[in-house]
């Protein structure tokens, strides 16, 4: 049970979701939107979410998009993680979708709930990393479209108070690129994630993200560049790539600084192996 009261709303449309954001704004009800809601339920009852209204997007017909077209994808924002898995229209989303939570919870969490979520793993930002992939967001200026990459500026998200995620678009091709998707836990097949790596790999070039190394998932260019310089072994371009991960390491009881970064460098072994990157010069 949720702790408090609250009203639920459930607009039918962007502009009926944005204004009415702003009206129980205005009248101190400090809204929350709404998508698959399992993080507002876990986190209200250990009272760190309190709110008095939240607006559910399920109902806008643009945040249930699941639509391909000649050169891209759009997801809708909030389209279960479940629903992803099975229309497996992204293979890299679809294996980065299919290790978060279980298949109950997953029925429920959305994309946008999952990218958007205080828990900072947010798993399936990932892949839309690395596929470079525009967000389509909705607030009280209207809706404006950028780069996926450009919206985590400085490892935080950058939505404005009233905004919300709608769609994410994905390029085909890149979507459709060889990938390689790798998670390590404490323990065996449970419990939160020490490591996940996702990749693609375009022509000669890799391109990674990493979630669960930081508080924070990220992708860098840093990281790339010592990864893709073939000029170096394997093991000195992993320990280049390793240096130059952002700061800070998580340090917890899931596992030690060092830990993860020890995990990290074999994922990233991994990866140039089966992506084909490995060699030697």
């Amino acid at each position: 049970m949720v702790p408090f009261d609250f009203a639920y709303y459930r607009p039918q449309s962007i502009a009926e979701a944005t204004a009415l954001f702003a009206a129980l704004e205005q009248d101190g009800k400090r809204p929350l939107y709404y998508g698959g809601g399992t993080e507002i339920i876990t986190l209200s009852r250990l009272n760190l979410v309190r709110t008095a209204a939240v607006i559910d997007i399920k109902a806008i017909p643009e945040c249930r998009t699941l639509d391909v077209s000649n050169d891209s994808l759009v997801l809708g924002a909030a389209l279960s993680l479940t629903e992803l898995e099975e229309a497996n229209l992204f293979p890299l989303l679809t294996k980065a979708a299919r290790e978060v939570a279980d298949r109950t919870a997953r029925n429920q969490i959305t994309l946008g709930g999952n990218i958007c979520g205080q828990i900072f793993y947010r798993e399936t930002a990932l892949p839309l990393f690395v596929a470079e992939a525009d967000a389509i967001i909705a607030g009280p200026y209207g809706i404006r479209q950028c780069r996926f990459n450009d919206w985590f500026h400085q490892q935080q998200l950058q939505l404005g108070r009233g905004e919300f995620i709608v769609q994410f678009k994905v390029d085909r091709a890149a979507a459709a690129l060889p990938h390689f998707h790798r998670k390590r836990r404490k323990q065996g097949e449970v419990g939160y994630p020490l490591v996940t790596i996702a990749a693609l790999k375009k022509d000669r070039t890799v391109r990674i993200a990493l979630s669960g190394v930081c508080p924070f998932p990220f992708r860098s260019a840093e990281v790339e560049a010592h990864l893709n310089d073939r000029s170096r072994p394997v093991g000195e371009r992993i320990q280049a790539a390793v240096d130059a991960f952002p700061r800070p390491i998580l340090h917890d009881i899931e596992g030690s600084a060092d830990y993860r970064l020890f995990v990290a460098a074999q994922l990233l072994e991994d990866m140039l192996r089966e992506l084909g990157d490995g060699e030697t010069v």
